[in-house]
């Protein structure tokens, strides 16, 4: 039986598929237009991306939409094996895809320490492939940057973050910090899913120690 809180390897993972999934044209919550020309999410000149995993996608969206300074949401699948997966497929544990959070930015109104900041502190990092009862590796703790001086403040704040959890006798941040992979996009249904049903599942728990 598959231990889907085990990575899969790349040689045994579901090989993905040619289709793109198509992308909203507009963002439920805010109105925006979400689709560029080639069918990738629509970036402003002057706005930056960042990319989060931090449990289902569905509650992690949410934290960033309601901030101000962040343009768009979207969630999506990264850092696995095999293009386009199907959410299907991601939750089989046969992918190694992470259920993610793509954000797109002005940072001249919200910095990107702002966005790790509730990143910090809207899951628990310690806890691997799983976030609360929500267990496999599509729910693992991911901060995957654009650029190299978004890898490098990321570091930084897991390590600052990690001291924190220490005072008060938390476990080992298990977050991989890795370089932007390629963003997949989830199915429409999954896009702001908790705008669309207000009374919808949200797993994700903090550990209560502030980022600071």
């Amino acid at each position: 039986m598959l231990d889907k809180q085990t990575m899969v390897c790349a040689e045994n993972a579901l090989p993905g598929h040619v289709d793109k999934m198509p992308v909203p044209a507009s963002h439920y919550v805010n109105g925006r237009a979400m689709s560029s020309p080639v069918g990738e999410i629509f970036v402003l000149p002057g706005h930056q991306q960042a990319m989060f995993g931090l449990g289902c996608f569905w509650g992690a969206e949410r934290k960033f939409w309601l901030l101000d300074g962040v343009h768009l949401t979207a969630v999506g699948y990264a850092a696995g094996f095999g293009a386009n997966p199907k959410y299907e497929e991601v939750c089989s544990g046969q992918t190694g895809h992470n259920e993610v959070v793509l954000v797109v930015y002005d940072p001249s109104v919200v910095s990107y320490e702002s966005l790790l900041k509730v990143f910090w502190q809207s899951h628990n990092p310690t806890q691997g492939m799983c976030q609360g009862n929500d267990r496999g590796t599509q729910y693992r703790s991911g901060i995957y940057a654009f650029g190299e001086q978004q890898l490098l403040v990321a570091k930084g704040s897991g390590e600052q973050y990690q001291r924190l959890l220490d005072e008060v006798n938390y476990g080992e941040i298990t977050t991989e910090i890795i370089p932007a992979p390629e963003f997949y996009f989830a199915e429409e249904y999954h896009q702001q899913y908790l705008a669309k049903n207000p009374g919808g599942y949200c797993g994700l728990g903090g550990t209560g120690v502030d980022f600071s």
